[in-house]
């Protein structure tokens, strides 16, 4: 998927400020923030929205949220809290066709988030 601009950072082919990487996912800073810190996570695979997942893709789940986790530990956020956001579609809000994962902290969030 050379076209997708995720795909394309997660080859080094554009820069973003990367924060975790491993050979299942990719975590980066958001270049437009919502919060004090705002993190980006994506499968390295190319997956269009949460809709294409299945059951096989039980263990690159399980991996998305133990580095959440992790990172949540390292950027102090599991002390007072964070909040995790995938937006699927048009109306859910995705902007770029390529599963990822919002994790968002040092504020207090609101709700209803939208």
């Amino acid at each position: 998927m050379s076209e997708c601009i995720f795909c394309r950072i997660a080859a080094g082919e554009l820069s973003a400020d990367i924060v975790h990487e491993d050979d299942q996912v990719l975590v980066f800073k958001d270049i437009t923030p919502q919060a004090p810190i705002h993190l980006l996570l994506i499968p390295k695979r190319h997956v269009s929205t949460l809709l294409e997942l299945t059951e096989e893709d039980g263990e690159l789940l399980t991996h998305v949220f133990t580095v959440i986790r992790k990172v949540a530990v390292e950027y102090g956020l599991s002390k007072k809290g964070f909040r995790t956001v995938i937006n699927t579609g048009d109306e859910g809000g995705q902007t770029v066709g390529h599963l990822h994962f919002h994790l968002l902290g040092g504020r207090h969030m609101q709700w209803p988030p939208g």
